[in-house]
């Protein structure tokens, strides 16, 4: 069972906070709400209104791709990990399903407390711009690799 602290530790631990003074890291973690997901459990799902990010303390998260009916696992995120801030910060729909694979463990923030800190701390907008820029190279890289191999 975590505690205040524990997850202030985790918060701490995560880069995009790193840099937040503890008392607004107590606060972040006192305003989520610690969720519990069981295996094969979906946190959210492609396409839904995002009113939350979630903060991964414990356990495996699969990232679904849907398309025509069939899913593609295109990420797994783990301990310490954000998701679902895209569409929150963006204001977009879910870009992706995520669902627990085994057991998983999250403070889930609410978008108004997530827009908040945005607003007090600058610099969580452009890590997160950074990140999401990584993300869309990322992808991007890995769409052409597969088209390539798929030509061979």
């Amino acid at each position: 069972m975590s505690t205040l602290k524990d997850e202030v530790e985790v918060l701490r631990k995560i880069p995009l906070f790193a840099a937040m003074d503890p008392s607004k890291l107590k606060l972040l973690a006192y305003a989520s709400d610690k969720v519990e997901f069981e295996d094969g459990q979906v946190l959210f799902r492609q396409g839904d209104a995002g009113d939350s990010a979630f903060i991964v303390l414990s356990g495996v998260a699969d990232i679904i791709s849907e398309s025509g009916g069939s899913e593609v696992v295109v990420a797994q995120l783990r301990d310490h990990a954000l998701i679902g801030e895209m569409s929150v910060f963006c204001d977009i729909p879910r870009s992706a399903t995520v669902r627990a694979n085994g057991r998983l463990t999250a403070l889930k923030i609410g978008k108004g407390y997530f827009l908040e800190l945005i607003k007090e701390f600058p610099e969580l907008a452009r890590r997160i711009i950074r990140e999401l820029a990584f993300r869309l190279a990322k992808t991007t890289a890995d769409l052409a690799a597969a088209e390539r191999a798929a030509r061979h």
